[in-house]
């Protein structure tokens, strides 16, 4: 395994992704020009993709502690006690650029990832969530993607046997380039046995565990840490092929192992392999580690220890084991037929050091390595705001009923079913799942008792291109309320920040906005956020993807069988109830985008009033616990009527609506998009309305449920029949087109 050491020069720094001053401090670090095995540890472990080197300083900002946090930011996912001894875990990671490159490894890989992020930590996974934006429907490869990288998450998910239980799945042109592949984990773990990744004990064993080491991913991370071009499929030997039947034997393997005493740290090899492994490993214990790469499995001939510390090969876990606890860990993941090798130990000397042939290849200063990783506090300019758009100013030349309008709405791309996608997704599996996919939250029972996890992912880059501070406060918001809209009480967060390339002011200026607009969220709804990732230059050829600050959120449920209230009507002759403010706020709705070629992008978005979330959503809350609603929807995307479209669709009920005399456009109440606001039904809504205003909530009645057919007060109707089709179609259609 020995392996030549070229001169090296700048055009091969540039290659790793150094710039010439970081390149330098490197030198400073090592006293000596670095070998190449060094330099490609210093390459990964300094990329944007593993150090957050844009964007460490804004992520301090974010709230990240409450009394039910047992561990924020840092480890491999978050942690939030959800009592009983049992702790939720869950993390939403990124797999963009490979998804983009090679669509189906590259969205299966980025599900085995983050599901390694979660057991590895001691947690059964029991829901996967996904979070994906895609191009223009009309782009030329935007049909292979979407095909791909659902198959790859099916594919991957359901051979686990780990359901997937719901997602978002959008289209925008500014997502031809780089398309979006945000992939959520939760899992459940007793409180007792929860595992972190500190190594420790001088002299114990470092051991491999999984899947052989070949040459696939090399450089992952530093391929997402860049730009693409015109030449971005070269880049395909860098997507990570995945083996879920692999990653289940390293799942029970490693759930097996830790029923016992023997492990003292674990760390998933993710991104950037071996090397972040080992090198998180020693940092957090404050020790050093020692490898013998010729222990390392490997399915290829003559590796490189270059190439064995870079590869980002699936399914591979390092621990550190209990001295004498070796043979039982090595007879527990033989019986899985999975690799076990002891390739290092544990020193003193805070050093990584790597031989190979019997010679040292690498032998770097870990505490300098981590610490002085570059971070930069870029430059950035705020985004112009937009100005508010009146309703009169952004109806103009929009003449179209209102059940025209919504047939052609929930039609649309972003707001037609999903139901091609969940039908190609196992959310049954394990027998846990409360709630299919289609309602605002994910609904996943924890296995064995009455309580439950409510599970969602949202956010709206449209508002966030506009103005960054409102769509990040929107991020948050919605995710809140789609958590209380089904009875639970919204707990922490993870986010995936999706955004184009740091170094442009008016890129880093959308990355701080939302940053402070998620941080102003999260502290006003009590909403930490545990755990996340950032995902940089999404821009292909200078063009940058809109910011896409994807949230996934988890709450509670104490009763499942009591608190749970669902989104589709429940009964006729129910009263419709919209509870929060109507103001008619049109710019950048889906109306517009629909409708509207001149205006489509216009306007600021609607603001995000995060008292007025608070009240509303207690309110509703208690509500729905005390089982005094029959259903509950969070308005959002297309305004009260699609609201209460997709409550009809789901329930089977239609409706006879009656919106009230406001003064403002019809459309403009029909399809606003203020925030704060849910549409409930109740079969005393006096009682209802009666609590409202004691509470200080807006509240009224606009209609009552029955019959098969959606009416508005005018007689404009349509059947649910044909809403319906014109829901369900768009999609399967879309995707049948050879």
């Amino acid at each position: 395994m020995n392996e030549t050491t070229p001169t090296i020069t700048p055009e091969i720094v540039a290659e790793h992704g150094l710039t010439p001053e970081e390149y330098e401090r490197v030198l400073r670090i090592m006293g000596r020009e670095p070998k190449m095995t060094e330099l490609g540890i210093f390459s990964v472990m300094w990329s944007e993709h593993c150090s957050y080197k844009s964007s460490k300083f804004w992520l301090k900002k974010l709230p990240t502690e409450a009394p039910w946090v047992i561990c924020g930011p840092g480890e491999n996912a978050g942690v939030i006690d959800i009592g009983d001894g049992k702790a939720c875990i869950f993390k939403m990671e990124s797999h963009n650029h490979p998804s983009f490159i090679e669509p189906y490894q590259g969205a299966a890989t980025g599900v085995g990832g983050i599901m390694r992020d979660v057991f590895t930590m001691g947690a059964r996974p029991v829901a996967n969530m996904n979070a994906l934006r895609f191009g223009a429907p009309e782009h030329p490869k935007t049909r292979h993607l979407v095909s791909g990288v659902v198959a790859g998450i099916g594919g991957y998910g359901n051979c686990m046997g780990i359901p997937t239980v719901g997602g978002e799945m959008n289209f925008d042109p500014s997502y031809n380039g780089n398309i979006l592949v945000n992939a959520m984990t939760v899992g459940i773990a007793d409180q007792d046995k929860i595992f972190y990744s500190a190594a420790a004990g001088l002299g114990n064993a470092v051991v491999y565990v999984g899947s052989k080491t070949g040459r696939d991913g090399i450089h992952g991370a530093t391929m997402a840490s860049a730009e693409f071009d015109d030449d971005s499929e070269d880049k395909r030997p860098t997507v990570q092929v995945g083996d879920p039947f692999t990653e289940k034997l390293l799942l029970e393997a490693c759930l097996e192992l830790m029923a016992t005493d023997a492990i003292i740290a674990i760390q998933d090899m993710g991104a950037a392999g071996l090397t972040s492994s080992s090198v998180e490993m020693s940092d957090k214990g404050g020790v050093g580690i020692e490898f013998d790469l010729d222990q390392v499995p490997v399915r290829e001939e003559a590796m490189t220890p270059y190439e064995i510390m870079l590869s980002e090969s699936q399914e591979r876990m390092l621990m550190v084991v209990k001295p004498g606890r070796e043979d039982m860990a090595r007879a527990i993941f033989e019986k899985w037929e999975l690799d076990f090798a002891i390739i290092g130990r544990v020193t003193d000397t805070n050093r990584l050091v790597l031989k190979s042939g019997g010679e040292v290849v690498c032998d770097i200063p870990v505490p300098p390595l981590v610490a002085e990783a570059p971070e930069y506090e870029r430059p950035w300019v705020p985004t112009p705001p937009s100005p508010v758009l009146a309703a009169a100013d952004a109806l103009a030349g929009i003449d179209i009923s209102p059940t025209e309008a919504l047939a052609k709405l929930v039609a649309s791309p972003d707001l037609c079913s999903r139901r091609w996608v969940w039908e190609q997704y196992d959310h049954m599996v394990m027998g846990d799942t409360v709630r299919r996919p289609g309602g605002d939250a994910a609904i996943v029972r924890v296995h064995g008792t009455d309580r439950a996890l409510a599970i969602t992912t949202d956010c709206t880059p449209r508002y966030c291109v506009a103005d960054p501070v409102q769509g990040g406060r929107q991020a948050v918001a919605e995710a809140w309320r789609n958590l209380t809209a089904s009875g639970a009480k919204p707990l922490a967060i993870t986010d995936n920040m999706n955004f184009g390339n740091p170094e442009r002011p008016e890129i880093m200026g959308q990355f701080a906005g939302c940053i402070e607009g998620m941080t102003e969220a999260c502290l006003a709804l009590d909403f930490p956020v545990v755990s996340g990732n950032v995902s940089l230059y999404n821009e292909t050829n200078g063009t940058g993807i809109l910011p896409t600050p994807a949230i996934g959120g988890v709450g509670l449920i104490e009763d499942v069988n009591d608190d749970l209230t669902g989104t589709g009507f429940a009964a006729r002759d129910d009263a419709i109830v919209v509870i929060g403010d109507t103001a008619g706020h049109l710019g950048r709705s889906m109306l517009l985008r629909v409708f509207s070629d001149s205006q489509s992008d216009a306007g600021a978005p609607p603001p995000v009033d995060l008292d007025a979330e608070r009240r509303n959503g207690d309110f509703v809350r208690d509500l729905i616990v005390n089982g005094r609603v029959s259903a509950c929807h969070d308005v959002s995307d297309g305004g009260i009527l699609v609201a209460i479209a997709e409550m009809a669709l789901s329930g089977g009920i239609g409706a006879d609506i009656s919106p009230p005399d406001t003064g403002m456009p019809a459309l403009a109440w029909l399809f606003g998009e203020d925030q704060a606001r849910y549409i409930v039904t109740s079969n005393a809504p006096d009682d209802l309305l009666a609590a409202a205003k004691s509470a200080g909530i807006p509240a009224i009645v606009v209609g009552t449920t029955g019959g098969a057919v959606l009416t508005m007060g005018d007689g404009n109707s349509i059947s649910l029949s044909d809403l319906r089709n014109a829901h369900e179609s768009w999609l399967p259609d879309y995707m049948a087109v050879v």
